[in-house]
């Protein structure tokens, strides 16, 4: 047993920083209530764990290589625990948003020492085994997290949902400084200025979009954002063009093959998973399950995720890795459409067969994803590859979770302006945010029967254009990474098994 101890500090880190992706997305009405907070700031809980992992991963790779990863690792442990006790005790939403990003910095240097940890831990079919259960905790963390805080929202409070995470990195940090040792370093150059701009383009775009879904895009603060944020995307690829250690080598990029991998990894993030906090809002404040019901309602699509691509990813040797991607994709676009059901007096049932079709999408497009990245790239760029494909993973959510959560917002004003309802764009951002209640109480008694429909139809509406965004993203992406990925080799059965957990990891 003594043996799988230090698989078991890397999974405990590994299982904390992706079940926080989903833990929250059923707190947040909850959170809302509490903190009385807008759908834009409830945007950001989200938005901002994801961009700091996604802004920070690379970055956090080459430290560990500089310092020691157990440093590293341990690092992260412990920025996630003090970050989770101040999300916990958080009584501003804004003092929530920063403690998020800095549960993002410690995911980041966690997210990018675990494959290294295990490599060094372990050899031969001990490897496999290694990384294999690595990738079944992996996939589990992104099926339980909305169940766990469902579970905890319901018989605790949504603070819970943070602390839960204070005993787990204690017993993760306790086994690291135990077992593993920092080993050889290497001098690195850490591209700090490509750091600093890529997080802000990738921070200004994405506070662009979501300002837009309450301002319009004519308003001066999201175009001035999208502006800086375009004007530091350019001064990143100029500096990574220019540096001798760049964060990314943008040759890379001209693989189609490695492109295509990197487009993927993006689409299946945003389409398949950028409506979640939508519908976890939706299934609490209008269809009115309790946070439990409402996590287990979105547990279909986990569920076939894990057992599709468990069933299915030894039997995807030897078939080019543009059919399952293409086809997993082109599924995640259909079942997005499916979700469209949903109709101003519907429940929990009508999303089942989209989260379904969603599901079986994800578990065959995900797990050929790196094996795919790593076949157009030389041997020595790998770990930056899987770095990059991870990476865009992380933006795809922000940036799906941004862009779905515009459009919904757009759309439920415009139904409710339509419906006569006075103030219709900062009822849409309250109800957005699951204060649909509250809404209901403080206007007139005459007037809540005829708000609570009108609230029904412009939330079915927005869920149905965010819906038909996530489909249209799904359905092109999966035409476009096909044809990107049509000379991508076909997966070698002898691959690196770190390939396919990490493929399988949301």
């Amino acid at each position: 047993m003594r043996k799988w101890t230090p698989l078991l500090a890397v999974c405990l880190g590994t299982f904390m920083l992706l079940i926080d992706i989903t833990i929250v997305n059923v707190a947040l009405p909850h959170v809302t209530r509490d903190l009385d907070a807008s759908f834009s700031q409830v945007q950001w809980v989200i938005d901002i764990y994801a961009l700091s992992l996604a802004a920070l991963l690379l970055g956090a790779g080459g430290l560990a290589d500089a310092i020691g990863r157990r440093r590293v690792y341990v690092a992260g442990l412990s920025i996630f625990a003090i970050a989770s006790v101040a999300c916990g005790l958080a009584q501003d939403i804004n003092v929530l948003i920063i403690a998020r990003a800095l549960q993002g910095v410690g995911g980041a240097a966690m997210f990018a020492t675990t494959v290294a940890l295990i490599n060094v831990s372990y050899t031969g079919r001990d490897r496999g085994t290694a990384f294999g259960l690595w990738g079944a905790v992996s996939g589990a963390a992104a099926g339980l997290g909305s169940v766990i805080g469902g579970v905890l929202t319901e018989l605790l409070s949504w603070r819970w949902a943070f602390w839960v995470n204070l005993p787990i990195s204690a017993l993760a940090i306790a086994l690291s400084l135990i077992l593993f040792t920092d080993g050889a370093r290497r001098r690195v150059r850490l591209d700090v200025p490509g750091m600093i701009t890529f997080t802000a383009a990738a921070g200004l775009i994405t506070y662009a979009i979501i300002e837009a879904g309450s301002e319009g895009w004519s308003a001066r603060t999201p175009v001035t954002c999208a502006v800086l944020g375009l004007v530091a995307l350019a001064g990143f690829v100029l500096i990574q063009r220019r540096t001798e250690h760049p964060l990314i080598d943008l040759g890379l990029l001209r693989s189609p093959v490695f492109t295509g991998a990197v487009l993927a990894a993006a689409v299946l993030s945003s389409a398949a998973f950028g409506s979640s906090v939508l519908i976890s809002i939706w299934l609490q404040s209008v269809a009115g399950l309790s946070p439990l019901k409402a996590g287990l309602a979105l547990l279909p699509l986990s569920l076939v995720a894990f057992t599709v691509s468990g069933a299915l990813s030894s039997r995807l040797h030897g078939i080019p890795a543009s059919r399952p991607i293409g086809a997993g994709l082109f599924l995640i676009g259909c079942g997005s459409l499916l979700m469209l059901l949903v109709k101003p007096g519907s429940t929990w049932t009508a999303l089942l067969a989209g989260l379904m079709v969603v599901g079986l999408g994800v578990g065959l497009a995900a797990p050929p994803l790196t094996s795919a990245a790593l076949s157009a790239v030389p041997l020595q760029r790998s770990g930056m590859a899987s770095g990059v494909l991870n990476t865009s993973r992380q933006l795809g959510t922000a940036f799906g979770v941004a862009i779905l959560g515009s459009v919904f917002t757009s759309r439920a004003a415009d139904t409710l302006a339509a419906n006569g309802v006075p103030s219709a764009d900062s009822i849409a951002s309250a109800v957005s945010g699951g204060q649909t209640q509250a809404v209901i109480q403080a206007s007139p008694p005459a007037f809540h029967a005829q708000l609570e429909t009108a609230i029904h139809e412009a939330f079915a509406n927005g869920l149905h254009g965010a819906f038909i965004v996530a489909g249209l993203v799904g359905i092109i992406g999966s035409g476009i990474t096909f044809y990107l990925l049509r000379k991508a080799p076909a997966e070698d059965p002898h691959a690196q098994p770190a390939a396919e957990a990490a493929g399988a990891a949301h």
